[in-house]
Formats: C-alpha cells, sequence, structure tokens
C-alpha cells in the first residue's frame, strides 16, 4: 500500500464526510427554523461539534497514512447526524447527552485506530475475555438497577453504564480467538458418533459451558434482548467458522426449546409474547408503546409527514429503542428503506473486510463483529415494526444509549484495523 493509494482512500471518505456534514446542518437548520424558540447554540452548535468530531478524527488518520475502509466512518457519521437531530427534535437534553456519549465514542475510536493496529496479540488473552464478560454480567445481578424490566445497568452516580454492551465486544474477541484455534477440528470432526463426525469434547466443551453462563446470567438480568443477540451471534460465528449447517440448527433447536422454557416460566418474556402476538388486547396498557409505535409508522406514508411535523412524543422512550418508528413517521417509508439501506451497506462493507482478512483470527474477528452490529439492527427493527417480539436493545449509532454507542465505536475501531491491514498487506504483496 503506496502513500499515495491511503491518501487516495482518505479522500473518498473525505467527500462523503463533506455530504454527510452538509446532511447534519441542514437538518439542524430545519430544526432551528421549525421551533425558533429553541435556542440556535443548541442546536448549530450541537451540529458543529459533532462534525468537528468526525473531520478532526479523519484528519488524524490522514497524516498517518490510515489505510482503512473510507465508507465507514462516513456511513457511521450519517447514523450519528440522523440520531441528534431526531433527539434535538424529541428532547433536546436527551440530545445534549448523547453528543457528549459521541464525543467520547469518537474518542474511543481514536485509541483504538491508534493503540491497537496490532490487535492479532489479542487472541492470546482469549479465555481472559470469557472471566472477564461473565464478571461484567454477573455485576449487575448483585448491583445493579433495573430499567424497562431488565437489571442490567449499574449506577455511578455521574452516569450509568450497562456492562452487557461491552461484554458482546470481549464474547466476539473470545470467539474469533477460540474458533481460530479450533477451526479444522469443529468443520471436519474428531469422533464419529452414529455415523455423524462430530468434535470432541475438548473442542467444544470451553465454548458452549462459557456460552451457557452467559445465558443464565442473562436470564437472571431478564435482558433477554441482548442473550438473543449475544445467540444468533455466537451461531454467526461458528456457521462462518466451520460452514456446518448441522450446527446452525442445533442451536436454533436449542433456541426453541429455550425460548419455551423462558415462556412457561418467567412471566417478563410471556408478555412480551402476548404483547407481540396481540398488542390491541393491552392497547391502553403493557401494549400501549407498540400500539402508538404503529399507529406512527401507519401515519408516515410513502414521504412522511416532515421533520418536526409528526407526533411521536405519544410513543413511550421514543429516544430508544423506538426512534426508527420517530424516523419513519416523519420521513415517511422511503426513509425508513433508505436507512435500512444504508444499515445493509454498513453490513455489506464489514463482511467484505472479513473476507478479504488474511487469517482466520482476523476474519472471524470482522465477520463476527459485522453479524452483531446486523442482527441487533435487524432485531430491534423487526421489534418495532412487529415482526419479533419486543427486545428493549438499541439501535445502532440511533438509539440514545451511552454504553451502547462508545461499543459500537469500538467495534468500528477494530474493523477498520483489520481493513487497514488488509490494505497494507495487498499493498506489499
Amino acid at each position: 500500500m503506496t502513500l499515495s493509494a491511503a491518501s487516495r482512500l482518505r479522500a473518498v471518505e473525505r467527500k462523503l464526510l463533506y455530504w454527510v456534514s452538509a446532511y447534519l446542518l441542514i437538518g439542524a437548520g430545519t430544526l432551528y427554523l421549525w421551533k425558533p424558540l429553541l435556542p440556535a447554540l443548541v442546536v448549530l452548535a450541537g451540529a458543529l461539534i459533532a462534525m468537528i468530531g468526525f473531520w478532526i478524527l479523519h484528519l488524524f488518520w490522514c497524516r498517518f497514512k490510515f489505510a482503512a475502509d473510507p465508507f465507514l466512518l462516513p456511513l457511521v457519521a450519517f447514523f450519528s447526524s440522523t440520531s441528534l437531530i431526531f433527539l434535538y427534535r424529541l428532547n433536546p437534553a436527551y440530545a445534549e447527552r448523547q453528543l457528549a456519549w459521541l464525543m467520547t465514542g469518537l474518542f474511543a475510536l481514536w485509541v483504538v485506530t491508534r493503540y491497537f493496529l496490532h490487535y492479532r496479540l489479542l487472541a492470546e488473552y482469549k479465555y481472559i475475555y470469557a472471566l472477564a464478560g461473565i464478571i461484567g454480567l454477573l455485576l449487575p445481578i448483585f448491583f445493579g438497577i433495573e430499567q424497562g424490566g431488565a437489571k442490567s445497568w449499574l449506577d455511578l452516580g455521574f452516569f450509568q453504564v450497562q456492562p452487557s454492551e461491552f461484554v458482546k465486544i470481549l464474547l466476539v474477541l473470545f470467539l474469533a480467538a477460540f474458533l481460530a484455534e479450533n477451526r479444522l477440528a469443529l468443520a471436519e470432526g474428531t469422533q464419529r458418533i452414529w455415523g455423524i463426525t462430530l468434535p470432541a469434547p475438548q473442542e467444544w466443551g470451553p465454548m458452549l459451558i462459557m456460552w451457557g453462563i452467559s445465558l443464565l446470567l442473562l436470564i437472571f438480568q431478564k435482558d433477554l434482548g441482548t442473550a438473543l443477540i449475544y445467540f444468533t451471534t455466537f451461531l454467526a460465528m461458528v456457521y462462518a467458522s466451520t460452514a456446518r449447517v448441522a450446527y446452525v440448527c442445533l442451536g436454533g433447536a436449542l433456541f426453541l426449546a429455550g425460548a419455551a422454557a423462558a415462556y412457561s416460566l418467567f412471566e417478563h418474556v410471556r408478555l412480551r409474547i402476548e404483547i407481540w402476538l396481540d398488542p390491541w388486547q393491552q392497547a391502553e396498557a403493557a401494549g400501549y408503546q407498540v400500539v402508538q409505535s404503529l399507529f406512527a409508522l401507519t401515519a408516515g406514508g410513502i414521504t412522511g409527514t416532515g421533520l418536526g411535523a409528526g407526533m411521536p412524543q405519544f410513543i413511550p422512550a421514543v429516544h430508544t429503542d423506538f426512534i426508527f418508528a420517530a424516523i419513519v413517521e416523519e420521513l415517511g417509508l422511503a426513509g425508513g428503506l433508505g436507512l435500512i439501506m444504508i444499515y445493509m451497506l454498513f453490513v455489506y462493507r464489514g463482511f467484505l473486510i472479513a473476507l478479504a482478512a488474511k487469517d482466520d483470527f482476523a476474519c472471524l474477528l470482522a465477520a463476527g463483529f459485522t453479524a452483531l452490529m446486523g442482527l441487533q439492527t435487524f432485531i430491534i427493527i423487526a421489534g418495532v415494526i412487529k415482526l419479533l417480539p419486543l427486545t428493549g436493545i438499541t439501535l445502532p449509532f440511533l438509539s440514545y444509549g451511552g454504553s451502547s454507542l462508545v461499543a459500537n465505536f469500538i467495534i468500528l475501531g477494530f474493523l477498520l484495523n483489520i481493513s487497514h491491514e488488509v490494505q497494507i498487506t495487498s499493498g506489499r504483496s
């Protein structure tokens, strides 16, 4: 990878950031004109601060000839801009907090791309990740507070943190290292049972033990949305490593059995399933949020009511997992589909990075993080439109939530580091 080639990649990124900057400033200006009583400094200065953060990071990468994918940062800048625009429209107080978390996330992204370029060394500490993940999930059970029916938050005084958002990073790191080390044994098997070739317990045992502990802890936290993301990401990474459909089918059967058991044992799960099947029976109580979301989606039509002209405030906690309903109401089906297509583009670029990776660990790490982001996006959007039961998770880079936002920027940093290594290696070969 020559310096001029790295510069060309950053030039593409720079052109896209110009468009995103214009998009954010137009959105902020529209909000100010729609509600002039809102101080200009609150909206316009917030937009400027956000874009300055992205531009500083871009200039840093230009200086150090960072040769990563040129599309991912502009895509994330677009998501973050949309988030700020709609949070300012819904509740400026949440937007100001999100802006602070956005700056924290950009700093975390800078740290990862500056000090973790040699990410492959992380593969040596896989069991430390497993232990740290278990501790991270245990802490909220004993010291956490409950929000939205899930006991997954730690109150640190000045702010609250959700450890499970960072545990998902540890999970992917652990699985990538473990699967890369045992890929052949898992794919080909080392013993035969009833004519079926299977891996020996020493290959899959530690992985399933860690996974079972994680799921049990999440059940105690009642954070079933995160458990679903963990489980589907696990299956995606196992399939990426082995290409064996049997593992996915077995995992799907275990999931259905676990879902049936959770439905019969936990009132929280049973209520969410019942609301998913028929929210109208509890339209004034537990089903109110889903019903109002459906009203908002219907009111948007094809082109939407226009920014600031909808009534998303009737949806409880619209700034978190239901921000997609607010976006569709005011930007319409066209805006919602456009947003989904941009998420698909993010996933597409992530899998391209995985396919171009030079070894199993890098490939599985990129595939795992990309699958995690894609599955999380699908699960939350499917919950908002009533395709799946509600899970209470955040829409990546869009929903209000500091822990989720910072964790997603860390994930972005690892994807960019893998992409950078691919480009550098390709240039030298």
